[in-house]
């Protein structure tokens, strides 16, 4: 079996194999017309449960067409234009390649004598980010798994630089339609389940300021202690944008940990036309970013970012074998220092072959094309009375509901709904996302490939008012 082992002696063995995969795959895209089979749970669950994993098929062509039963043909394809879900970005073929070498190579990222280069890489980019959000010269941070553990750290820093006494007094502020991994983080950290104050949201679904102001005092004046306010910058559900400036003119006057969860918004800090929607972030003292959702990156590649870097000393811990206290004097870096994970891919070479090939400008053009798509898509909806749509679009994210002529029961209307959208992924033509707003199902386009075009978009809203009016007419004959 040491065949297997990709070594100085299975070099050429490595490249067959991987080119026979890489052939596979560029295939797969180059003929897929539908962004997802429709295949069903109950279908493909007897196919892989088939499988005897103590029998090997001991070749690798043989794998691949195996491969291809049971994920290939029935996987979702985010490429596809007609892909409208969940923040899901297309990638650019310069992070593929970094991925093909990080995962050969095999760096860990954790300290200097498992990465040496690949650990100054990753610096480097980290500083390049917190100079386009202008954090200042002592910025720093690190990559991370996704959003959810950023934002984890980030919230960890804000508890442990608070320096209370006990927890139970802390409480930390975000809009009602913030991202779930803030609650999921409080209580991760050991906070009560009081500990987030839900903040709501205006018109446009951003951070209601007055409100805000009303929650920090009246958190002051109960004796409790204002931990941190999280603003966002790209909502899951609306894509909206607090407003960052005079979040951050709170954050001062009440002593809170300013966070801003840019997961999804980080892609205008390479915008060409938009980047002024979110001044005021570089009044943060940690921000979140998701390159693998705006900067088309593939998965993983995210970074938790702070404005001082001696505030990461919080997720510091020394081991003898790994990174003991001596490597600081030594002016060693060990990325582990930084990080809640110990073994880390090399995720930012990813990001560092896009840079390389196509620079910030390059990404910064794809994500204003589909931003100004979702303005268009924002123009097609509000003229199409079959449709109801809740905001004109602050990144490139559209909620919306069909409405029927003649069924006025919201609760109908629900149903028609949901069913529209499970009709739709079932038929494999296009995939769209779901949410409520105000207690009533809603759709959603989350544009995120600029190969997607305004008639892609009325071609489906197409199909969910006939999947709708479908499910509408066959509930008036049961009704009969």
């Amino acid at each position: 079996m040491r065949s297997h082992l990709l070594n100085d002696t299975t070099a050429e063995s490595y490249r067959r194999s991987v080119t026979e995969g890489i052939e596979r795959v560029a295939a797969k895209l180059a003929t897929t017309t539908r962004p997802f089979t429709g295949v069903t749970v109950d279908a493909l669950t007897p196919r892989i449960d088939a499988i005897d994993l103590d029998k090997p098929l001991l070749d690798t062509a043989a794998v691949l067409d195996e491969l291809e039963e049971v994920y290939l043909r029935d996987a979702v394809y985010f490429h596809h234009p007609r892909y409208l879900a969940h923040l899901n970005c297309p990638v650019v073929i310069p992070a593929v390649l970094g991925e093909a070498i990080l995962s050969a190579v095999n760096s860990s990222l954790d300290t200097w004598d498992q990465s040496a280069g690949g650990t100054l890489i990753e610096r480097k980019l980290i500083d390049w980010t917190t100079a386009r959000i202008g954090l200042g010269d002592n910025a720093d941070g690190v990559f991370t798994s996704g959003g959810t553990q950023s934002n984890l750290q980030a919230l960890l820093l804000a508890r442990e630089e608070a320096k209370a006494n006990t927890t139970a007094g802390l409480r930390i502020f975000a809009s009602e339609v913030s991202h779930f991994s803030v609650k999921k983080s409080a209580k991760l950290l050991g906070l009560g389940q009081d500990s987030v104050v839900s903040i709501p949201v205006d018109h446009d679904k951003r951070m209601q300021t007055v409100a805000l102001a009303h929650e920090l005092e009246r958190c002051r004046r109960d004796g409790l202690v204002p931990m941190a306010v999280v603003a966002t910058a790209g909502t899951t559900d609306f894509g909206s944008i607090d407003p960052l400036p005079e979040i951050a003119e709170l954050c001062e006057q009440y002593g809170a940990w300013m966070h801003v969860d840019a997961a999804y918004g980080c892609g205008l800090l390479a915008s060409l036309r938009h980047r002024d929607r979110i001044d005021g972030i570089e009044r943060a003292d940690s921000v979140t970013v998701d390159y693998h959702k705006s900067f088309f990156q593939p998965v993983s590649s995210s970074a938790v970012l702070v404005r001082d870097s001696s505030t990461l000393r919080h997720a510091t811990y020394h081991a003898e074998y790994l990174n003991p206290r001596r490597m600081v004097q030594e002016r060693i870096p060990n990325q582990v220092d930084k990080s809640l994970q110990t073994t880390r891919r090399f995720d930012a070479l990813k990001l560092w072959m896009t840079l390389r090939v196509m620079g910030a400008d390059g990404i910064g053009q794809l994500f204003d094309e589909v931003c100004d798509l979702a303005v268009e898509g924002w123009k097609l909806l509000a003229a199409d009375p079959r449709f109801d749509v809740v905001v004109a679009p602050s990144l490139s994210t559209l909620v919306f509901r069909y409405i029927p002529t003649a069924v006025t029961d919201p609760a109908e209307i629900d149903r028609a709904n949901l069913y529209a959208r499970k009709a739709l992924f079932a038929s494999g033509d296009a995939v769209v996302a779901g949410t409520k707003v105000s207690g009533r199902h809603y759709l959603k386009f989350t544009l995120l490939n600029p190969e997607t075009t305004v008639d892609d978009m009325a071609a489906v809203l197409d199909l969910i008012a006939g999947h709708a009016e479908q499910y509408l007419g066959e509930s008036l004959d049961r009704a009969s």
